[in-house]
């Protein structure tokens, strides 16, 4: 099933990019590799019960098994031991990235109050977009009744654009609102 999004992309904002961005080769055009899909949990991730939840969450949310992150090693001062769960982390490619994005654009961020678009400051300088959400009762997947605890969510959009400019262009031309 191709998603509505990489149609989208394909047909028309291919043919806006090489004319707004004046490219000379097809190559140049910027495109999303993955998304990248984080949430920490900290010292709660010792408890089985919200580390469980947490996985339910991620994978009604992404479509997708999240993996779980772990310590390197040992601090003392954050009471974090050797190989203990801290959180997170699910990457989505191809069409789970594409679908979930769709989601993201057209049902989750105009779900949030007072809503007026997205910063344009979340971009780094190489074109990639990170954002943060405060609570997963936006995504629709989400029942209210379920939820213990408000969590939030760190999503990181991983482009091939070489500047910020490029990244933006791309974005806004996929349909994301930005305010600035």
């Amino acid at each position: 099933m191709i998603q509505r999004l990489r149609t989208l992309y394909n047909e028309k904002v291919i043919q806006q990019l090489m004319t707004e961005l004046e490219y000379t080769n097809f190559h140049q055009i910027p495109k999303i590799e993955k998304i990248q899909i984080n949430r920490c949990l900290g010292l709660a991730a010792s408890n089985n019960n919200i580390l469980k939840k947490s996985i339910q969450e991620f994978t009604s949310i992404t479509g997708q098994k999240p993996l779980i992150t772990r310590s390197k090693k040992s601090i003392a001062g954050f009471k974090i031991r050797d190989n203990m769960d801290l959180g997170l982390t699910v990457t989505l490619r191809g069409e789970k990235m594409y679908a979930f994005l769709d989601k993201l654009i057209n049902l989750t961020l105009p779900q949030i109050r007072d809503f007026r678009g997205l910063s344009s400051k979340g971009f780094d300088k190489k074109g990639n977009f990170n954002l943060g959400i405060l609570e997963q009762l936006i995504f629709p997947e989400i029942n209210y009744e379920d939820i213990d605890q408000t969590k939030g969510l760190d999503i990181n959009i991983v482009t091939t654009a070489q500047t910020k400019s490029e990244g933006k262009a791309l974005l806004t031309a996929l349909g994301f609102p930005f305010n600035n």
